[in-house]
């Protein structure tokens, strides 16, 4: 009850003293606002990027594995991948044949050129050639128009499937492309289908794609290539299970000898996932050290303040304390005074964050979002600061001899 009483007592002198130094307060109250404004804004652009690189993982299809000669992922050892064989059409059929656990797999091709339509022109477009499982496979979707057929990769058909971009592009204000003559490195092609818009995959587009049957591209695009198998695995729990079993099948498909390496590799999103957070964990630890130094810097102002404040009211404490007051009393109103400038400096510092946010979010293509837990976060975290850098202040004004406060002018 008496600790009750001291800290309702506390609270209403902390609030009168503030009020009464209010340019002080405010000085004060900006140093730790800053700090919670940098870290809010820091941790809602680093949780808008995460948020937007998972769904882009998502983008590449569900339980996927893709079977190549290099890895997404290329640390050095570049001659090393470009020595390998190709992987072949026969080493797609094995894999097509001997999967047990893979519920589609498909041949791919791709390719950079020039697609133009009529007097418009896009360079460097991905060039894909493939079969009709490809959209399990991918993740894609079609929403104009259909896909390749078997049929259609028998017959070497001039067909293809645009991406979201390319339609954009070449047919603007919702035309209708089906049935439309693109030309493909100066081939023409018969528009059939439009593929779902994915987005961005570490800033570079998926929609700016066309896709084509696989033994069209082989015909068009002669020259040694090594395809790229694409699978599909049945049930997400046997994803290692498949792998296993991609590399047995491989490693008997290409005769490699049991004491030599794998001459493949697996890629799977979660490879990028690993490299994502290699990059950008160290950027985010100095990110986050620049907020919690920017919050330290404000508590040590807030010491400095209270300090300043204890000595100006050193004749007030030793009335106080003559008075009959304790030092618990004494170091509550301190503590508290601190702990409140530093929390409705975080309050103040939450909704400059939240600011910050949202016009990142306006003006780049970060999704910026802060989460509530982390908005309470900051609040609760510079409380703490202010609580923390009370404690020295609060308890020399607790500690002044009553006689040698009296005698102060």
């Amino acid at each position: 009850m008496t600790f009750r009483v001291d800290l309702l007592e506390g609270s209403r002198i902390a609030i009168k003293s503030l009020a009464a130094h209010r340019l002080r307060t405010l000085l004060t109250t900006v140093g730790v606002g800053i700090g919670v404004a940098t870290l809010l804004a820091i941790l809602g652009i680093t949780q808008g990027m995460d948020t937007s690189f998972q769904a882009q993982l998502a983008s590449l299809g569900s339980n996927s594995l893709y079977v190549g000669k290099y890895p997404w992922v290329q640390m050095g050892n570049w001659w090393e991948f470009r020595g390998r064989k190709n992987l072949t059409v026969e080493h797609y059929e094995a894999v097509k044949s001997q999967c047990t656990l893979c519920s589609a797999v498909v041949p791919i091709l791709d390719d950079a050129d020039d697609v133009e339509f009529l007097d418009r022109a896009l360079n460097f477009v991905n060039v894909t050639g493939s079969t009709a499982d490809y959209l399990t496979v991918s993740g894609f979707e079609v929403t104009r128009g259909r896909f390749v057929s078997e049929a259609d990769d028998e017959s070497r058909r001039k067909v293809a499937v645009i991406g979201a971009d390319i339609a954009d592009n070449f047919f603007p204000d919702g035309a209708d492309p089906i049935n439309s003559t693109i030309r493909i490195a100066g081939k023409p092609f018969t528009v059939i289908g439009v593929l779902s818009r994915k987005g961005k995959l570490l800033d570079q587009s998926q929609d700016l794609v066309v896709l084509m049957p696989f033994n069209t591209f082989k015909s068009f695009f002669r020259g040694r290539r090594s395809i790229e198998i694409g699978v599909q695995v049945a049930n997400a729990d046997d994803m290692e299970k498949a792998e296993d079993q991609l590399v047995g099948i491989l490693r008997r498909a290409r005769q490699t000898p049991p004491e030599k390496p794998d001459d493949f590799v697996i890629n799977k999103p979660d490879q990028l996932a690993s490299t994502y957070e290699q990059l950008t964990g160290a950027l985010y630890a100095v990110a986050l050290g620049i907020g919690f130094i920017t919050l330290l810097v404000g508590g040590i102002g807030i010491m400095n303040i209270m300090l300043v404040s204890v000595r100006e009211r050193t004749r007030e404490i030793g009335i106080r304390r003559a008075l009959g007051a304790r030092k618990r009393t004494i170091i509550t109103q301190f503590v508290l005074e601190a702990t409140l400038v530093s929390a409705v400096g975080g309050a103040l510092g939450t909704l400059v964050g939240l600011g910050g946010a949202k016009i990142v979010s306006l003006v780049t293509p970060l999704a910026a979002t802060v989460k509530i837990g982390t908005v309470f976060f900051g609040i609760g975290f510079a409380a703490l600061v202010g609580l923390v850098f009370g404690i020295w202040p609060a308890a020399r004004a607790a500690n002044l001899d009553p006689v040698e406060a009296l005698r102060d002018e």
